[in-house]
């Protein structure tokens, strides 16, 4: 398998994160889990769009511009043979001390990982998978209420959900 670590394609045993990199260190960095059906990336650039927003969000400067971004998304996809893929893009803050200044972090570290993904074992997706609805979950403990009254559930993670969709959602690789 072919990581996109930096500017380079390397072979996974050799994609190599610093201990001093302060996404590791402190969690300081973004990432973006995208999909790959068919050979076609699902809605990369609203994925890229909100993993600039994130980086500006935490003053992370982007290494790539967004177009560089795309294709180096796609060609991680293409170096690794995929066609059904999940996709790993992180960008985090980089090499820096053991402090907590962003600004003692001269370059941000990317990495893009392209892989197959197994959700379930093969027989489901051979014959099938027996589910059940509910319409509401039975429960004894609180649940969860959000704040806002105005709470979404995004479930376009599947090519399937956009079905006579203009071809908007998806970048060709």
């Amino acid at each position: 398998m072919k990581i996109y670590l930096d500017g380079k394609f390397v072979d996974a045993a050799d994609a190599k994160v610093s201990v001093f990199d302060h996404g590791l260190l402190y969690g300081d960095g973004i990432f973006e889990g995208i999909r790959l059906y068919g050979g076609n990336i699902f809605r990369l650039e609203e994925h890229l769009e909100r993993l600039e927003y994130s980086a500006k969000a935490l003053m992370l400067p982007l290494p790539l511009s967004r177009a560089e971004l795309s294709e180096a998304t796609c060609e991680t996809c293409r170096q690794n043979g995929l066609t059904d893929a999940y996709i790993r893009l992180v960008v985090t803050r980089g090499v820096g001390d053991l402090g907590l200044a962003p600004w003692l972090c001269p370059k941000p570290s990317m990495f893009i990982i392209a892989s197959k993904i197994s959700l379930y074992p093969q027989e489901h997706y051979d014959n099938g998978l027996a589910i059940v609805t509910v319409r509401h979950a039975a429960s004894d403990r609180p649940r969860f209420r959000p704040r806002s009254s105005r709470s979404t559930i995004s479930t376009t993670s599947s090519p399937r959900s956009r079905r006579g969709s203009s071809g908007r959602w998806r970048r060709s690789c």
